[in-house]
């Protein structure tokens, strides 16, 4: 029942010019009949278990659905090539763990990339291209060892390119134009330099002044007060100035 719920509020909460998520028709209660709605595909076709959604080229607007958070087995989403807009949701690896497929390419998707995709242990595939996503690429992408697709490019993005995305071509980076690394030019040097620390010479003649008087006051009341420090010798006692 999970699975349906979800359908629904995904149909109630996105416009949808074209009619597609209106022929979803959730009358017909009987095994397996959300299976052969359109866009939906199931773990097994007698089963209201939904398996992927491909949403992809329907003209559907509006924000991330997050009520997907329902579709609790769900392993491919395919959002693609719609009017999608505003942020991806930063709790996106909580609402769908088990992604190994998430397509929200050719959208307006804005904000920055969830840094918790990195969550998404079973991600194989990310397409975030053509979107409006800004900041840098989450360095903890390190963590998502089994992708073999990627793609980021024509966006805001902007910082060093993780290492472990270095292996895909430099067309998946393209369009950014503060992005760098390899695959693409090597990032600027650091602007940070070493300033030189000017030391004022009055400054420095008034302490050493300071510090030749302390030092004839403390002289001075050890000479008084133990005037036997100051001899070497018998032969130099005689020397010792007697006040």
């Amino acid at each position: 029942m999970a699975d349906i719920r979800c359908l629904k509020s995904v149909q109630g909460s996105l416009a949808d010019p074209g009619g597609v998520l209106r022929s979803w028709d959730f009358e017909n209660e009987t095994n397996g009949f959300i299976c052969r709605f359109t866009g939906v595909e199931c773990w097994h076709p007698d089963e209201n278990k939904i398996l992927s959604l491909r949403l992809g080229n329907l003209g559907l607007e509006g924000q991330f659905p997050v009520a997907l958070q329902n579709c609790s087995s769900l392993t491919g989403l395919d959002l693609s090539n719609n009017n999608f807009l505003g942020p991806i949701p930063q709790d996106i690896s909580w609402v769908m763990p088990y992604l190994t497929s998430l397509d929200l390419s050719y959208n307006s998707f804005s904000g920055s990339i969830p840094h918790n995709i990195s969550n998404m242990t079973y991600l194989n595939v990310l397409n975030l291209q053509h979107n409006q996503l800004s900041g840098q690429i989450p360095p903890q992408f390190t963590l998502l060892t089994r992708l073999i697709g990627f793609n980021v490019a024509d966006n805001l993005l902007s910082g060093p390119i993780p290492s472990s995305l270095q292996n895909f071509s430099a067309s998946n980076f393209a369009g950014n134009q503060g992005l760098c690394g390899a695959p693409l030019d090597d990032c600027p040097p650091s602007r940070r330099r070493w300033r030189p620390v000017r030391i004022s010479m009055h400054r420095l003649n008034d302490q050493s002044s300071i510090g030749v008087a302390v030092g004839f006051v403390v002289g001075f009341v050890v000479a008084f007060y133990f005037p036997h420090l100051f001899v070497c010798s018998e032969r130099l006692r005689a020397y010792v100035v007697r006040i």
